[in-house]
């Protein structure tokens, strides 16, 4: 069903990426999935780098946001075998490498939680931080990380 949603959005799932340090990508614990923290590599590069507000305008970063929903919700068919399984999705941290005075963070979050919404419809709804970073990981302007109840 989640699949069908997905390609009536005109969506495709990445592959899903092993990860790249000391990690997993999906833990599942006692009915919840907790998704680490995505970067919107696409085919192993960034397709923007910088600070956000600098570097990079919101609408990118908007776009790159919607690529972390998509990652992680790879990662996490690849753990539980199908997205169907999801009953909710209940907290999204966004990061935001953010130029000094950018205050638009939830601007470029919502873009994942408004993707989100529209997949699962009301299951999609959930808390959120959205919060500014001197620096992340590679130079991204965004990362993103899930928490969500599937069931078991």
């Amino acid at each position: 069903m989640i699949r069908e949603r997905l390609q009536q959005l005109g969506l495709e799932l990445p592959e899903p990426v092993p990860a790249l340090y000391q990690y997993v990508p999906v833990v599942v614990h006692a009915g919840v999935a907790y998704v680490s923290g995505q970067v919107p590599r696409v085919d192993g590069k960034l397709p923007y780098v910088g600070k956000v507000g600098k570097d990079v305008t919101v609408e990118q970063a908007r776009e790159l946001a919607r690529f972390c929903v998509l990652k992680g919700l790879s990662c996490l068919e690849a753990e539980i075998g199908s997205l169907d399984r999801v009953e909710r999705i209940l907290k999204v941290t966004g990061y935001v490498q953010s130029a000094d005075g950018f205050q638009q963070q939830p601007q470029v979050i919502d873009a994942a939680s408004e993707l989100l919404e529209q997949i699962f419809g009301d299951q999609g709804r959930h808390a959120r931080t959205a919060v500014g970073a001197a620096e992340l990981p590679g130079n991204t302007p965004v990362e993103i990380d899930f928490i969500i109840a599937v069931q078991g």
